[in-house]
This record gives structure tokens, C-alpha cells and sequence, in this order.
């Protein structure tokens, strides 16, 4: 018979996933897992615990479906390699990707590891497909709902890991998945998703920062005139490409670059924004989906999440540093965030972008 765990959130998205699943497995020894990943300390700044209303949901799915919960603690897991590795990125000046390490590291890795069965197919909500091919290898592919698509989440994924993953909704657009769940009844069938930092949840981003790394206040610099503009609270609650925020009047302006070392944010008008604009940078320590490197050529590339790709030329470097050269210039690259290599319409994997000095 065989075992599948389904990673329930407690939102739409996972709860029409189990539905779905059991539809497609009849017979299947099916198990919801809830991932417990809350960050105790960061609770106090919301009083009443907001997870109890997840796992409110997560339960009422499971009794409708008639299916087995587990709860399944990761907390220090989540704390040490996800949480740990942000606060690093953010104290080195760099913008972190999460979300992308939280796939890897906890919903598919660390999950493997603290269940308590070694179940044959791990399923998720996510908007991802997988296909195998005829030698039994994984691939990891475009949701047809390229503004739902989360294979730039996923990007970090090994192909031991893929070959385990199932994604019942993966190809359905959303507008599907809701019209699934008011059909079936499904308890978050009217709830809203969630928009956060996978590891924060409902706890603001700011405040996350500031309870681990404090505040130090510095400069808002204009980076065209060296003209002192305002105050930041900490040059780590800041990125490149950030508009919202800066307190700033006469705006629009948007963040262009940090100086780290002098505790400087670096800012330009929204008429000189694109002039920060950069076609390349350094992809660092990449994954690779298929266990082997793609060939030097021309790829698609998502310089972050969401429906827009950028053409461009791969080229290795060394094995663990490749050149990045894009068609269009972004003035929104960060180093620290991700890069994911596309092939039409699979993700070959991604990797650690870092900007070169002009």
C-alpha cells in the first residue's frame, strides 16, 4: 500500500491538496503532517498564539477528510538552519531568501528525517509540477499559473527530494483551487492566504529584525548628490530595490545600495532609479536540480518570485561560482537573494546572487 504524508497549513491551498489527494490515491495510506516551526520568543509580540487558528483549521480538514493528523515539531531544526542562516545573511549586509531554505532544509528535508514513518510520497499545496522522465528522473516544472508559481521557492531542491514530492494542485490555477473548495465544502474555503515570511508567519518582518539584531541608527544618503536625506533604524531592515518605508519626503525614492561597513542606506529619485540598474552578477554555490550542471548557453531567469522571466547567458566561472549576464538591466538585485535558471518551462535550480563592484 502506499504511504503518503500531505503537509496540511490549515490554508486553502494545502486543504484542497488532501481533498484532491485522496481522489487520485484510492486505497493509499494517507497522513497529514502539520509542521510546528513557531518561533516561541517571537510570540510575545502578539500576545495570543496566531497558530492555534491554523491548527483550528488543520484539524476540522482532517475530521472532514477522515484523516490521521500528526504534529510534528521542528523547532529547533527551523531556529538553527532557517532562522540562524537569515540572521547571518542580515548581520553580513546581505538580503536572505528564506523561504527557499525552508523547502530545502524543513518542509522536505528535516521533515524526512522526524517523521516517524518513511512515507513513499511527501504532497504539498504548492504551485509546482513534477514530471519524471523515462530514466526515472524528476523535473521540476512551471505551474501553468505562472503568478501563483513557486518554483523559484523550490529551486534549492535536490533530486533525491524531488523524486518523493507530489503536488496534487500543481497544475490548477488558482481560481480552481477556490472553486475546489467552495464545491467540497472544505473549512478555509473563504480564508485569505497567507503573505508572509514562511518562518514569521503573522509576526512583522521588522519586528522579527529587530528583536535578534536590535537597532543602529545611520544616514540615508542620496547616492547621485552625497546628500544627507534622513535617518534609518538599521541599515539590516533594508534592501535593494525597496520603496516603502524609508520615511523619506519628495519622493518616490528607492533603495539602491548599503554601504555596511559605515552603517549607510544609499538612495535614488525615482528618475534616476534606473540609472542603478545592473545586467550581471555572480550566481554562488548553486543547486542544481538534476545532480549535474547545465551546459554554458542561454537560459531563463527569475531574478526573484513572481510571473516575470529575464533571457540571459550562463557561464561557468568555477565550479561553485557561475557569471549571470541578463538582456534587461534590474535595478532591483540584491546579493544574498536568489537567482533561478529556467530551461522553456523547467527550473534547473538556482543559486546565492552576488553583485560585483562597477
Amino acid at each position: 500500500m502506499t504511504s503518503i504524508a500531505l503537509l496540511l497549513s490549515g490554508g486553502v491551498d494545502s486543504a484542497v491538496a488532501l481533498s484532491l489527494l485522496k481522489d487520485e490515491f484510492p486505497g493509499a495510506d494517507i497522513e497529514a503532517c502539520y509542521l510546528k516551526i513557531w518561533l516561541e520568543d517571537e510570540l510575545a509580540f502578539l500576545g495570543d498564539c496566531p497558530w492555534e487558528e491554523d491548527l483550528d483549521y488543520v484539524r476540522r480538514i482532517c475530521d472532514q477528510c477522515g484523516i490521521k493528523l500528526n504534529i510534528i515539531n521542528l523547532q529547533s531544526e527551523y531556529l538553527e538552519q532557517v532562522v540562524g542562516f537569515a540572521l547571518e545573511e542580515l548581520r553580513a549586509g546581505r538580503t536572505p531568501s528564506p523561504d527557499i531554505h525552508c523547502n530545502e532544509l524543513i518542509k522536505f528535508g528535516a521533515f524526512f528525517d522526524k517523521a516517524s514513518k518513511n512515507y513513499d510520497l511527501v504532497a504539498s499545496g504548492h504551485y509546482a509540477r513534477i514530471k519524471k522522465d523515462e530514466n526515472g528522473k524528476a523535473h521540476l516544472l512551471c505551474a501553468p499559473d505562472l503568478i501563483k508559481d513557486q518554483t523559484y521557492f523550490l529551486s534549492n531542491l535536490r533530486q533525491d527530494q524531488l523524486a518523493r514530492i507530489h503536488f496534487p494542485i500543481g497544475h490548477l490555477p488558482k481560481q480552481e483551487v477556490r472553486h475546489i473548495a467552495e464545491e467540497r465544502n472544505l473549512p478555509p474555503k473563504s480564508r485569505k492566504d497567507s503573505q508572509g515570511i514562511c518562518f514569521l508567519g503573522k509576526i512583522p518582518y521588522r519586528e522579527f529584525v529587530k528583536c535578534h539584531l536590535g537597532e543602529n541608527p545611520g544616514d540615508i544618503i542620496e547616492k547621485e548628490s552625497g546628500r544627507i536625506l534622513g535617518q534609518h533604524q538599521g541599515s539590516w531592515f533594508h534592501t535593494i530595490g525597496q520603496r516603502k518605508g524609508l520615511g523619506l519626503g519628495g519622493g518616490p525614492w528607492f533603495v539602491v545600495d548599503k554601504d555596511f561597513q559605515n552603517n549607510i542606506v544609499l538612495v535614488s529619485h525615482q528618475e534616476h532609479f534606473q540609472d542603478q540598474a545592473r545586467d550581471h552578477f555572480h550566481l554562488l554555490s548553486p543547486n542544481w536540480n538534476q545532480g549535474e550542471a547545465p551546459k554554458k548557453g542561454h537560459y531563463r531567469f527569475k531574478l526573484r518570485h513572481g510571473p516575470n522571466f529575464v533571457g540571459g547567458q550562463l557561464s561557468p566561472i568555477d565550479e561553485n561560482r557561475w557569471l549571470v549576464e541578463t538582456e534587461v538591466s534590474d535595478p532591483g538585485i540584491a546579493s544574498g537573494q536568489h537567482a533561478v535558471v529556467y530551461q522553456d518551462e523547467e527550473c534547473l535550480g538556482g543559486g546565492i546572487m552576488e553583485l560585483q563592484p562597477d
